[in-house]
């Protein structure tokens, strides 16, 4: 037994004055919370706010979550906003774990002394062994920001505005050693606004979620939401893979509403970025990166200019797309830069005109050569028009090399 797994035991044994002063602490039943980031502080509140009650069934006797984080190089410790709403809350230190992975046998060691009989999970980042698992009797409940079996893995609320659903949710499921699989307590369904982002979705969602839990908790300890509880049907269950950094690039050789979706999706982290091209006042082209913010998306009826070209009004930059759709762009953000509204982006172009593909038809070679950076060659489409550009090149110096031989003047060749 490690040494803080026999203090513990004697602060449960003697009582936390300072925390656990109900006169009804011994009845009350052990529940230990697991979260990490912002979007874990509703279900975090409402169980403390619960658990002080003087009648309530249930103490929380630890928090589990992250690591502290490095920043500033190293230089400065960032507690999880979990632990940190806990401590401003007066919760004891002590009774807040962070280790690296859940599997780790001092950990499994320091839970089994706190004779958890529930164990609550609310985006904690970490995967849980079955070791893990086989401590509390009445198991482990995670709140899902999805209608399970859909949308099951890292990224539920992300892949679903991605795909623009209309309804959504959030579950109550047992956890099982297969990923999000768990038989469903219950669940809320959500209506999906066409504009609502990610980071708003998922507080809204776990919010929900906190006071189904709650709602929930009597059934849960006292033995009965598992004969309530659902299996799901694995035939319908759809994935919700982690996001990669390098999905944040778009290309506007899509509808305006698919990457309107994604802009949703991404808002936060890892954003959604785009390469435009910028004609300055002599017509040489340059390639220009964008974050996109804030978005709309409509059909257009007639275009204005060019097929590509970038042009604004009433507030915001339209983007034509496939389909003879347009993306407007209300809010973006430049490398370097704060975030800015389209009106201030627009005036700061100063005449200079914007196209919505980089590699253009007609372009020269000495356009691509200065501006290649092989790190930001991500999509494969751009790649290889930029590839097959410089062999047309290549292939008409060589045929006029062929040409000249052949009428013995290769002297005269100028390149």
């Amino acid at each position: 037994m490690s040494l803080k797994a026999r203090s513990l035991r004697r602060s449960f044994c003697c009582g936390n004055v300072a925390y656990f002063s109900s006169a009804a602490a011994s009845k009350q039943k052990n529940i230990v919370f697991l979260g990490s980031p912002q979007v874990s502080l509703p279900v975090l509140d409402v169980l403390l706010d619960a658990s002080r009650v003087p009648s309530s069934i249930f103490r929380l006797a630890a928090i589990v979550t992250q690591p502290p984080s490095r920043r500033d190089r190293g230089r400065k410790v960032i507690s999880s906003p979990v632990a940190q709403r806990a401590l401003d809350k007066g919760f004891p230190h002590d009774l807040i774990f962070t280790p690296e992975r859940a599997g780790e046998e001092s950990f499994i060691s320091d839970l089994r002394a706190l004779n958890p009989e529930l164990c609550i999970t609310a985006a904690y980042g970490n995967i849980l062994p079955s070791k893990f698992l086989d401590i509390p009797p009445y198991g482990t409940v995670n709140v899902h920001p999805s209608l399970l079996p859909l949308y099951r893995g890292a990224a539920p609320v992300q892949r679903a505005l991605q795909d623009g659903v209309e309804e959504t949710g959030v579950s109550l499921a047992y956890t099982v050693r297969a990923l999000d699989a768990g038989p469903v307590i219950s669940h809320e369904k959500v209506e999906v606004d066409d504009y609502i982002k990610a980071p708003e979705l998922l507080l809204e969602l776990f919010d929900k979620g906190a006071k189904l839990l709650i709602h929930e908790i009597p059934s849960i300890l006292d033995g009965s939401a598992k004969y309530k509880a659902h299996a799901q049907d694995d035939s319908k269950a759809t994935s919700a893979p982690k996001i990669k950094p390098e999905e944040s690039w778009v290309s506007f050789e899509q509808d305006a509403k698919q990457i309107h979706n994604k802009v949703r999706a991404f808002a936060g982290w890892p954003g959604t970025r785009a390469r435009l091209q910028l004609i300055d006042g002599k017509g040489n082209p340059n390639a220009l990166e964008i974050k996109i913010i804030t978005t709309r998306f409509c059909k257009i009826s007639e275009t204005k200019g060019d097929e590509d070209d970038i042009l604004f009004d009433g507030g915001s930059l339209l983007i034509p797309c496939v389909g003879s759709t347009c993306l407007e762009v209300l809010e973006l953000q430049i490398p370097g830069k704060r975030v800015m509204n389209a009106v201030d982006f627009w005036n700061g172009l100063r005449g200079q005109k914007l196209k919505n593909r980089l590699h253009q038809k007609g372009i020269a070679l000495d356009y691509y050569l200065p501006h290649l950076n092989w790190k930001n060659l991500i999509r494969l489409e751009d790649f290889v028009l930029m590839m097959l550009d410089i062999s047309c090149f290549f292939l008409f110096v060589l045929e006029i090399v062929v040409m000249r031989l052949r009428l013995g003047q290769l002297s005269k060749i100028a390149f």
